[in-house]
């Protein structure tokens, strides 16, 4: 998850997701690491360069392999994460 101070949805996300989202196939599946855009960048090889926080960023060996950029509140959240991991072909963990 990429982040920033100040950062309105972001704020929103942590309410709504950031407790429940450990807990969840998706959580437990691609469990969630935050770093600042204004901050050292992960080693990951972006797809492009982040414009919007926050932005969602699956990544499978090093690579984004989807993203959700912007937080359109927890009803939609989930379905785009949902067709996030489908489109990368990446199976939920549900034996939680």
């Amino acid at each position: 998850m990429a982040e920033e101070a100040g950062c309105h949805w972001c704020a929103k996300w942590n309410e709504e997701i950031a407790h429940i989202y450990p807990k969840t196939a998706e959580g437990r599946t691609a469990p969630l690491q935050r770093y600042d855009v204004h901050g050292h960048s992960p080693d990951v090889a972006f797809a492009q360069r982040v414009h919007f926080t926050p932005t969602f960023i699956l990544v499978q060996d090093d690579t984004e392999v989807g993203r959700i950029e912007g937080y359109p509140g927890e009803d939609f959240f989930w379905g785009l994460l949902t067709m996030m991991f489908e489109k990368a072909n990446i199976p939920l963990d549900r034996k939680g």
